[in-house]
């Protein structure tokens, strides 16, 4: 079965899928990740969020952002799939999906990201290549990476 794709700015999100969505990445970049940051910053009021359904749950989520807001460029971050799906590969799926998403969205190629190190063959199999770097960023090495 494939993943359900939706597209919703932070105002069209309903009290359902902000509370599940909020979840998946607290599971994900704190618990899982060990770390602890304000996951709440401010952005997904900016943000267009695209969200991966499996069985009327999210299980895939990234937000996508005009230039500007994150970095000169549209940029894609808080990129997570649940881990009990990453089998699957949906990682992908969710990046070409933003990808495009973005294109469509904003009318923009050039994409700049926040990686995280260990990403950084993922994130270059989708035409994303290195422009910084090392960085910590809530103790875990980053890179940015740009997409033209």
């Amino acid at each position: 079965m494939e993943l359900k794709w939706k597209i919703k700015p932070f105002e069209a999100l309903t009290v359902h899928q902000l509370y599940d969505l909020l979840k998946l990445r607290s599971e994900i970049f704190v618990l899982e990740q060990n770390c602890v940051y304000l996951d709440l910053d401010g952005k997904d009021k900016k943000a267009l969020h695209l969200i991966g359904e499996y069985d009327n749950k999210i299980v895939a989520y990234v937000r996508l952002f005009d230039a500007g807001i994150s970095f000169d460029n549209a940029s894609i971050g808080r990129v997570v799939v649940d881990a009990n799906y990453r089998d699957r590969k949906w990682g992908h799926d969710l990046m070409r999906e933003a990808i495009v998403a973005i294109k469509s969205n904003f009318d923009k190629d050039a994409i700049t990201i926040g990686a995280q190190l260990y990403l950084k063959k993922f994130y270059e199999s989708h035409g994303f290549v290195q422009s910084s770097e090392m960085y910590l960023e809530d103790d875990i090495p980053h890179i940015e990476m740009i997409r033209e």
